[in-house]
């Protein structure tokens, strides 16, 4: 992830720091209670092996709904031209961080433009996922862990894949989308998913 090490001043170098700890310590890693073996995200850790990852850290704060929005409509640009060989394009992921909206009404703020974004982004078969410190979104294999949790707000952006038969289980609004994309393979994860949990 070379655009993750660049080097940075002030507090825009520090959180960057903290976002790549966290994306190399946490994400790319195993965790005892994860409920399943593997990195917390495989995703982002077979992403990194092939620097189709981009970080970055935005200084928007609470108020600045507007400006973040236009930044995620951005980080969408940013996904799409990542180089990858077309068989690792799905690969391509955008994490940005937001150490200024780490307040509650930071976090609601950033949970709006997830919102606001949802559309658009199974639209374009494309995933966003937010992770802050306070995270209660319980995880898939593990209800009682806690995997979205960061050490500061995080908006992350990557294609949809046909592993993301449990996210489609769970959210109805991704499960159209999710067969359109996977209709064969997707139904078989599906049904597997439902008899194993898996």
């Amino acid at each position: 992830m070379p655009e993750a090490r660049s080097r940075c001043a002030g507090q825009t170098g520090t959180a960057l720091s903290i976002l790549l700890g966290w994306v190399e310590s946490y994400l790319m890693s195993a965790h005892a209670d994860l409920g399943r073996t593997g990195a917390v995200c495989p995703f982002t850790r077979q992403a990194a092996k092939l620097d189709t990852v981009r970080l970055s850290i935005s200084d928007a704060g609470p108020g600045d709904e507007e400006a973040v929005f236009m930044l995620l409509r951005d980080g969408f640009k940013a996904l799409n031209a990542i180089p990858a060989k077309p068989a690792m394009a799905h690969f391509r992921t955008v994490i940005i961080g937001f150490p200024a909206c780490a307040a509650p009404d930071g976090v609601a703020m950033l949970k709006r433009i997830q919102k606001r974004h949802r559309f658009y982004s199974l639209a374009r078969n494309r995933m966003i996922g937010l992770m802050y410190a306070d995270s209660d979104a319980p995880g898939l294999w593990n209800p009682e862990f806690r995997p979205l949790r960061a050490p500061l707000p995080v908006l992350a952006i990557r294609h949809m894949v046909e592993q993301d038969a449990p996210f489609a289980a769970r959210h109805p609004l991704l499960l159209v989308p999710y067969l359109a994309r996977f209709p064969l393979a997707g139904v078989k994860r599906l049904i597997s998913h439902a008899r194993t949990g898996a």
